[in-house]
């Protein structure tokens, strides 16, 4: 049993009056009367909550959480109380969101029920632990508030970004993958290797209709061709100590993994062969390159059991790995972070003899603090360390910006994005590579 303030609150108006006897003797009677009313009052709202268990919930989350991305939690909750009830509802979530702000209040009509809907954004994969549903309930009354201990912890795992990966599933099924950001690429000549008829979509080429189909059908069908060609192409993404820096809360190793986990889905759509290389001191995984049923799954697995080191990474064994593991030259698509030009030079070439061999794109990161800074409007009027801040933001920018020059001048595709940009970039640059070289 807890007692709230509306208690506390005419309690304390009890004791004034009986304290106001002293002055005035008929309030010691008055005083004496209130006592009983509130005793008698609390009495029938404990008998009221307490004659039975009138409170039941249950938490509905999904088995697993998209790294990133916000994900809805439910709590539905139902009352058997003949009479109105006011609760206040706390959830434990996993500690590792630090949020003190999942509590909720709501008022049931008798034997009523609501459903209490939230969202939670994990940055960090791993397996969460939730707690019990906490529930206050209070009569009319409000002299009394009964707790209710409900449902059992369970563990929900985070994964990384499935939810993106679906949003662009939908988008490629209806034509509007331009909604996201990802460039139409036409490519030149025409695919002719027919895969299959199927219904017409709004955006769909003209040329491709099906007349005859159509005709046999009463409604509008296309044919679709499949690629004519088909490449590898491996995520192959740096776990050093410099992937451990964070944006919104997620690590430069985990906008990597998304982004990756994302490029595979549209890489086996383009009927090209997706595979994985993650890699610090060594190669520590490598998924060869497939397109079939179930493969994605596989790299989402693989994927979220991943962990940045403290070490420096070592471009010479994944060199060597890869002269081992993949014969065929293929596209691998580098998720590194090259902040300065020794750290490039260092690299630089492990970098070259990967290009000699394979198609090489490095994907590395533009901080987005320092080019905030570097591009304040307002740097004039502010003082002498802000000024230097902004010099200093302006070197960084330029030793990235020169970075990139140095790789295209030795051959080597390059691409220096925003980690919230990197998905949607990274993609439009792999359709860019896939039209040039078909």
């Amino acid at each position: 049993m807890f007692l709230p303030r509306r208690f506390f609150l005419l309690m304390l108006a009890v004791i004034l009056t009986v304290a106001g006897g002293f002055l005035v003797p008929p309030l010691f009677a008055a005083g004496f009367w209130a006592l009983l009313l509130l005793a008698i009052c609390v009495a029938v709202d404990a008998f009221l909550l307490w004659r039975q268990n009138g409170i039941y919930a249950d938490r509905h989350v999904a088995e697993r959480f998209s790294n990133g991305d916000d994900n809805p939690v439910r709590i539905h909750i139902e009352s058997s109380y003949p009479i109105a009830v006011r609760l206040e509802i706390i959830d434990e979530i996993p500690f590792v969101f630090q949020r003190r702000d999942v509590c909720f209040h709501a008022t049931l009509a008798p034997r009523g029920e609501t459903t209490i809907l939230y969202q939670l954004r994990p940055t960090e994969r791993g397996a969460y632990g939730f707690g019990r549903v906490r529930i206050f309930a209070a009569s009319p009354l409000g002299l009394v508030v009964r707790r209710y201990t409900l449902c059992q912890p369970q563990e929900v795992k985070v994964y990384p970004s499935y939810i993106m990966l679906r949003q662009y599933e939908l988008l490629a099924k209806s034509n509007k993958l331009n909604e996201m950001g990802i460039k139409r690429i036409r490519r030149i000549g025409n695919n002719t290797d027919f895969e299959q008829i199927r219904d017409y979509i709004s955006g769909d080429d003209f040329r491709t209709i099906n007349w005859r189909a159509t005709a046999r059908r009463s409604r509008l069908m296309t044919n679709v061709y499949q690629e004519e060609r088909s490449q590898q192409v491996f995520s192959v993404i740096d776990k050093g100590r410099m992937m451990q820096q964070s944006f919104n809360g997620m690590t430069l190793l985990d906008y990597a993994i998304n982004a990756a986990l994302v490029l595979s889905f549209v890489a086996v759509n383009k009927h090209d062969k997706a595979g994985l290389i993650t890699f610090s001191s060594q190669m520590e995984t490598f998924v060869p390159a497939s397109r079939q049923s179930g493969h994605l799954q596989t790299l989402q697995e693989k994927l979220y059991a991943e962990k940045a080191v403290f070490g420096e990474t070592d471009y010479s064994a994944l060199f060597t790995a890869l002269r081992r593991h993949v014969g065929q030259r293929s596209l691998l698509i580098l998720y590194t972070s090259f902040t300065s030009m020794p750290a490039l030079c260092r690299q630089l070439s492990f970098l070259r003899q990967l290009a000699r061999h394979h198609q090489l794109l490095v994907v590395f990161f533009e901080d987005v603090e320092l080019k905030a800074i570097a591009t304040d409007k307002g740097a004039g009027s502010q003082s002498t360390e802000a000024y230097y801040q902004r010099v200093v933001a302006e070197k960084f920018r330029h030793d990235q910006q020169l970075v990139a020059h140095t790789l295209r001048q030795y051959g080597i595709l390059s691409l220096l994005t925003t980690p919230q940009s990197l998905s949607v970039d990274v993609i439009n640059k792999y359709l860019e590579l896939n039209r040039l070289s078909s």
